[in-house]
Order: structure tokens, then sequence, then C-alpha cells
């Protein structure tokens, strides 16, 4: 019969395996204090704008910044919610579409943007916008 009590749950293979997760983990953890670093460089509710080819960018008169919903500021939780504006030519902002991001963000972002107010214009116009929620700031 061989002698087994040399032979435990944790040795050799598992003891690699081990190694090797913490080395992963030391990495994910030097990725992430870095990324931090520079999401504190950014505004917390950054917006970008991006206007549609066919239009000239219009210029913004008001600007209403969102409010960060503070559970989920709380909990970490924050991205872009991406939002298409049509601009009538009085400069009011008169349909939202959500796009994308977190829909408890994107609410916050649409109600921010409804009260947004434009330099006026010959035309409507429309415009894509990307309000950044950013819960280290």
């Amino acid at each position: 019969m061989p002698n087994t009590a040399n032979i435990t749950p944790h040795s050799g293979y598992s003891r690699w395996l081990w190694i090797i997760a913490a080395g992963v983990g030391l990495l994910l953890t030097l990725v992430a204090t870095q990324s931090r670093a520079e999401d504190k460089k950014q505004d917390s509710s950054k917006t970008d704008v991006a206007a549609y080819p066919s239009s000239t960018p219009r210029k913004l008169v008001r600007k209403v910044d969102p409010v960060y919903p503070q559970d989920l500021k709380r909990r970490s939780i924050g991205g872009t919610v991406k939002l298409d504006l049509k601009i009538s030519a009085n400069g009011n902002v008169e349909k939202i579409a959500i796009m994308g991001g977190n829909p408890i963000l994107a609410d916050s972002a649409a109600q921010a943007v409804k009260q947004w107010q434009y330099a006026p214009a010959s035309a409507s116009s429309s415009l894509l916008l990307n309000v950044e929620f950013n819960p280290n700031h």
C-alpha cells in the first residue's frame, strides 16, 4: 500500500494556481490604481458634444448639471450616458432619445439636459451628447 502521509489537498498544482491568481490580482490592482488616478483628472459629470456632420454646433447658453444619484455614487456605479438631442430653432431642447448607458443615470442626465438652452438658429438641429458620471468625484 502506498504511503499517502505527504499528500495534501493544497500541494503542488494548487499552490501554483494560487501564486498565479495572486499575481493576476496584484496586476489588476495596479491597473485599477492607475485608472483611478487618470479618472481624478476628469470632472465627475463631464459632457462631450458631437454635432451631426450636416449641422453646425449650437452654442450652449444655459447648462444644468445632472444630479448624481447618491445611492449609485456611494456604490461606485458610474459610466457614460449617450443622448441624441433635437434642438428647436429658438434653442429649446425639444426631444431627447437615450442611446445608451445606465437607465438611472440616463434619467438623471435627460432631466438636466431638458433644461438646457442653446443659442437661436435659423432651423432646428440635432446633437449627439455624452454625459459622464464619475463616482470618484
